[in-house]
This record gives C-alpha cells, structure tokens and sequence, in this order.
C-alpha cells in the first residue's frame, strides 16, 4: 500500500499544482499556463499520468471558473472548445515522444506543444475577430502585433512558450525522477529443477 501511495503521489501533486496556478492572474502572465506541459506529458507518460485524470481536471476547473468566478451565462465558451481543439493536438503529438527519452527532447515537445497551441487559438482569432481581414498579412498580424488597443500578441507567443518549456522540464524530471525509484516488479520463482519438488507440490 505504501509503495502505490508513492508511486502515486508526484500525479496527485502536479495535478494539484495546476489546480492551484489556474486561479485567474496569479502569475500576472497571460498564457503562461501550465496546461500545454501538463497535456503532452501525458501523452507521453500515460502510465504515470493518466489523460483521464488530467482531462476530468482541465474541464473541472474550467466548469468551476465559468460558474463562480466569472458567472458567465454558458458554463462552456466557444473559445475553451478551440482550447480544448488545441490540447487533443498535443496529446496527439505527446504521443511521438517516449518518457525514457532525454529530459532536452521532452522539453523541446513541450515547446512545439505549446507553439501548436498558439497557432491554432490564434487562428481562430483572426477568423472569429471582425478586425482582421481573411488575408495572410492580418493573419500574420494576428501572430505577431494583433489589434490595436490590445498587448501585442508576440507577448503572449512569449508567454506560451515560457509556459510550455518550464513546466515540461518540471513535470518531465518529476515523473521520471519517480519512475526511476518505483520498485521493479517481483520476479517470478525460478522453475525447480529436475527431481525436486515444485512449490506447488511442496504447498500440497
């Protein structure tokens, strides 16, 4: 029992790291988040961080938010469902990556991960934003300057990336710090040797 509650207990303390660091403008960085890390580690660590787990608290926290602290009238935006479009596309690129494999690779990962989050969030802001007109130089403005009256959105590709490559590096050392300690599986009882009793038999 102590040994699966050890085994365990880095999953529970990141995941609730996370629940912790969502509460709107603690870091006072916009999308440094530590959701891009969390979502590619587990792609590439299912064993130790399950999708399941981190997906229930992803969308826990999100339902949580929507209803007591910004009482918005849906419990589910559009704009969280190109979030959530973004995150399958990290898992699905978490899923190249082996969590045996060099701690500069899964942080390099981590980083497309959170890159891919930006491309596609602001893609679909220059589609959904009445602003920017459906050209390619307004789509690079939205990647780069945005709209006026607004930081310009090469801040937030800042803060992103410094989200996505801290947090990997510290979820990845983690869980593989830990997997390194977990006992290795019992060995099963060497065959007996001819003439001599099986254990079964011994038992009987």
């Amino acid at each position: 029992m102590k040994a699966r509650l050890k085994q365990h207990w880095p999953t529970v303390a990141l995941l609730a790291l996370f629940v912790v660091l969502r509460w709107p403008d603690l870091l006072k960085l916009p999308n440094f988040s530590m959701a891009y890390a969390l979502v590619f580690c587990a792609a590439a660590f299912p064993r130790r961080l399950p999708w399941w787990s981190v997906l229930g608290v992803m969308v826990a926290t999100d339902l949580a938010l929507n209803l007591f602290h910004y009482h918005t009238e849906t419990l589910f935006s559009d704009y969280q469902a190109v979030n959530y479009l973004a995150y399958a596309g990290i898992f699905v690129l978490g899923r190249f990556f082996d969590a045996r494999a060099h701690l500069g690779k899964l942080i390099g990962g981590g980083l497309l991960g959170a890159l891919l989050f930006y491309l596609v969030t602001n893609t679909a802001a220059w589609l959904q934003n009445p602003e920017y007109a459906k050209t390619l130089a307004d789509w690079f403005r939205a990647l780069t300057t945005g709209t006026t009256g607004w930081p310009a959105t090469w801040t937030f590709l800042r803060n992103t990336l410094l989200g996505g490559g801290l947090f990997t590096a510290l979820i990845a050392s983690t869980l593989q710090a830990t997997e390194a300690e977990a006992p290795e599986p019992e060995e099963s009882e060497e065959p007996a040797k001819e003439g001599e009793p099986s254990s079964e038999e011994q038992k009987a």
